[in-house]
């Protein structure tokens, strides 16, 4: 698992938008409508498609080298870099929503209480994974 790649993407434009291909990463398709939204697109669809490969032990290939990938007229390779220590970081700390069910009458009581029921989850998952930090 590599902390940095560069991977060349195949920027197609044309009148409703421009679409974006990793020629290595099959299904790694992003569009956007305006160049800088299609730079943050390819760059975020890249280190996503690049985390759910690590996630499933899939080997990574190397990139093709510029001089092999032909554009067409409406065409332009950008290389895209991630840095994947921030996306991991990203994707794995992202909040995630869980429907639970509770007694109304604990429902009541505790939010007479104004307890954080999100904290009090938290807190208990993490006592009970033998989880000591705070974060």
């Amino acid at each position: 698992m590599k902390d940095h790649y560069i991977f060349p993407a195949i920027f197609d434009f044309a009148d409703d938008g421009i679409s974006m291909e990793f020629p290595d990463l099959p299904g790694c398709l992003p569009s956007a409508h305006t160049v800088d939204d299609a730079v943050k697109n390819a760059k975020e669809a890249l280190a996503l498609h690049l985390y759910n490969m690590e996630l499933d032990n899939e080997t990574i290939p190397m990139p093709t080298p510029i001089g092999q990938l032909k554009p067409e007229k409406n065409q332009a390779i950008l290389f895209v870099e991630v840095w994947m220590p921030l996306y991991r970081s990203a994707i794995e700390n992202k909040a995630v929503k869980k429907t639970l069910t509770v007694p109304k009458w604990l429902n009541d009581l505790a939010e007479k209480e104004n307890i954080n029921f999100s904290h009090v989850l938290q807190e208990a998952l993490k006592r009970n994974l033998g989880i000591n930090n705070k974060s």
